[in-house]
């Protein structure tokens, strides 16, 4: 790995601690903040509007800035509302403080998307990206099982002063190590906003949104899928935790080495049809632990490696403006997340079976599919409208 990358893996890795991290929190901060836990749940859901916000909003206002300066200022937003977070005195004050928090999160892999593709030797842009999100699947692996435990026996409040640290030190590497890169990006926000003006746009920003959601309809409810379908015990929870978050860790460079090799579009929609293949496998073989566990991997896996080519298919459309399109996708990202959880729960709202959610996974990541062969038509056409004829 390039030096110049650690910062933006730095980065990752701290982002995806305080997001996934809260999952594991809500009983601790239920309990200290005497609220119910659906009521700690809407702390997930304001760092949630918080990162669909901010991804778009703060490119936009920062755009005409050079990226390393960029990159500074998100992890200075970061770090300050993290160390709220740990010192929040009440749940209104901890409730602004994780909205605070998510804003910077998407425009952060947005710029740090653009910038690690500047980087990146000819032909490995998306292993560069690859790189940055290295930082998010070490943190579901190592970082989110470390905050719960130190939150569980311990206080939560020092699992966020964990993630104050890590902003700290990203922007200590942010410093020494990042290069200065030139600005390169539209004069005006108007020339940004003919981004949105393009079909391919839309179609990608639905790839994500719907095709991912299929991956959090899994996740979302995969404690309850293990403990009443698969009979696992509790306490083995956190441990398949980690087993998903390794899978995470390898589905990451497989999805960058992927993206680089291949189309961008056609990697995600093989990504895509694996990711749903494997979701139906979840609800008929979910009751053999051991299958089960396998599944879990490749599910974790397949969950994280749609990241790298998705960025790079969004760089590579929205020319000129590169950062907002990247920043938009990680938005979409945080769409998928709300949708794949309020979908893959209605099933259970009517009595079926906790393997019932990864049935809309399935459905959700067929959707996201047919907008990458959409997508993918688009392109070929758009490719032989601009052969030159001969004769």
């Amino acid at each position: 790995m390039k030096k110049s990358l650690f910062p933006l893996m730095l980065g990752g890795l701290g982002i995806g601690t305080t997001e996934f991290v809260m999952m594991g929190l809500l009983p601790d901060i239920a309990s200290n903040m005497h609220i119910t836990i659906p009521e700690a749940g809407h702390m997930i859901s304001a760092y949630a509007l918080g990162v669909v916000i901010g991804a778009p909003l703060l490119v936009m206002i920062s755009g005409s800035y050079p990226p390393k300066k960029i990159l500074m200022a998100l992890m200075i937003v970061f770090t300050a509302f993290n160390s709220l977070s740990a010192f929040a005195p009440t749940p209104a004050t901890l409730l602004m403080a994780r909205f605070f928090s998510g804003l910077p999160h998407g425009a952060f892999f947005g710029v740090g998307s653009v910038v690690a593709s500047r980087l990146a030797d000819k032909g490995k842009q998306a292993q560069a990206i690859s790189m940055m999100f290295a930082g998010l699947t070490i943190a579901n692996l190592l970082f989110v099982p470390l905050g719960t435990w130190v939150g569980h026996h311990f206080i939560w409040r020092y699992t966020f002063g964990i993630v104050a640290v890590i902003g700290l030190v990203t922007i200590l590497f942010i410093k020494l190590w990042l290069p200065v890169l030139p600005v390169e990006a539209p004069d005006d926000n108007r020339s940004r906003f003919t981004l949105f003006k393009s079909t391919e746009t839309w179609l990608i920003v639905l790839i994500t949104a719907i095709g991912t959601g299929g991956l959090f309809a899994w996740i979302s409810y995969i404690a309850p899928l293990m403990t009443n379908i698969s009979h696992f015990n509790e306490d083995n929870v956190s441990s398949i935790m980690v087993l998903a978050g390794f899978g995470m860790v390898v589905g990451n460079f497989i999805g960058g080495k992927m993206a680089d090799r291949f189309d961008p579009a056609k990697t995600c929609a093989g990504l895509l049809i694996a990711m749903a293949i494997t979701l139906l496998c979840i609800y008929f073989f979910s009751g053999n632990q051991v299958v089960s566990l396998l599944l879990t991997f490749i599910a974790g896996a397949l969950s994280i490696a749609l990241a790298a080519p998705i960025q790079i298919l969004m760089i590579e459309t929205a020319k000129g403006a590169e950062m907002l399109g990247a920043a938009v996708t990680q938005a979409a990202f945080n769409i998928g997340n709300s949708l794949g959880a309020f979908f893959g729960g209605l099933p259970l709202t009517i009595g079926m079976g906790y393997n019932a959610p990864v049935l809309v996974g399935t459905l959700m990541a067929m959707g996201g599919v047919i907008f990458a062969y959409v997508l993918i038509r688009r392109q070929g056409e758009g490719a032989m409208a601009t052969q030159p004829v001969n004769g």
